[in-house]
């Protein structure tokens, strides 16, 4: 077990170095951020002067270099347009998107696995085709979408919820609702496929014999079995929805570090928005990392190399 965490620990570092590298070259496709930083009337010395400043006249492979020096000393620079501490800026925000995402993942989970049940318990019924149709409508609808909609109805018409901001518990209800909306799909899909699964197993045959009737077998034995598929699922689609809140952020002007790398993209900050990706990929990779865990230690069966 100690050997397979320093394994995935080493993998883990890989992923990260290759998540910092990957967004330290696509974001500088964006253009100059100096030019951006100065008025249009500025000349070619003044952007030269602050390009030069910043250390962008350097050659993009010694940028490289140094960027990942400063990484190791933990120093990812500061944002070009707060002019404060990119780390700094992006762990004061992170609070918000973590918030959003848990109770985004409490929906999630909670219609997911109530969705699974019934269509696994009603299998080939009326009720299994409308849960799996309802399933697959929500995947398929685009998340900006179902944003306005919910904005539409719960904010503009009925008055009942504020449509931006983060003042309460009022204001994460449509946000939290609209972030939930795609993994539920997932959950009730696999949560229904390891269900039916699990109906099928040799005790689950006995205990029918046994006299125990379909609830009864499906709540003392069948549930236990068939969640482990589904925690892989929840644990991955919580990092997900930490990583893809951008659009959802956008739409209710949520606080949260995916509202600020939009700033950052705009902006071309590049400290921001590689302090972000940094942290929400370290979050991600160590979420992946403590699912593996968990999953070994709930069934001991699973071999880890």
């Amino acid at each position: 077990m100690k050997h397979y965490v320093l394994k995935r620990l080493g993998q883990s570092v890989l992923a990260v170095l290759g998540a910092a590298t990957l967004v330290f070259f696509i974001i500088r496709l964006s253009g100059d951020p100096a030019r951006l930083m100065l008025p249009p009337e500025a000349s070619e010395e003044q952007v030269t002067a602050l390009r030069e400043s910043l250390g962008f006249n350097q050659p993009l492979w010694m940028q490289y270099i140094d960027y990942l020096k400063n990484l190791l000393t933990g120093d990812l620079g500061n944002s070009l347009y707060y002019k404060e501490s990119a780390l700094k800026l992006v762990l004061e925000r992170m609070p918000a998107t973590v918030d959003l995402a848990m109770f985004a993942i409490i929906i999630a989970v909670t219609v997911g696995l109530l969705a699974g049940i019934v269509s696994a318990y009603k299998k080939n019924s009326w009720i299994d085709y409308v849960v799996n149709a309802w399933i697959f409508l929500t995947q398929s609808l685009p998340v900006f979408w179902i944003g306005i909609v919910l904005i539409m109805i719960f904010a503009v018409n009925l008055h009942w919820l504020p449509t931006s901001g983060n003042r309460g518990l009022e204001s994460i209800i449509l946000p939290a609702l609209t972030l939930a909306a795609y993994p539920i799909a997932p959950i009730a899909r696999t949560m229904r496929a390891s269900l039916i699964e699990v109906m099928d197993k040799g005790y689950m045959i006995t205990s029918q014999a046994q006299g125990f009737s379909k609830p009864s077998r499906i709540l003392k034995r069948g549930l236990k079995n068939a969640f482990l598929p589904v925690i892989t699922v929840i644990s991955l689609e919580f990092g997900v929805m930490i990583a893809g809140a951008v659009v959802t952020e956008t739409i209710f002007s949520w606080p949260g570090v995916g509202q600020l790398i939009i700033q950052g993209v705009s902006n071309r900050d590049f400290p921001l928005v590689q302090a972000s990706i940094l942290v929400i990929s370290i979050i991600y990779i160590a979420i992946t990392l403590l699912t593996d865990l968990i999953y070994h230690r709930l069934d001991p069966r699973i071999k880890v190399h």
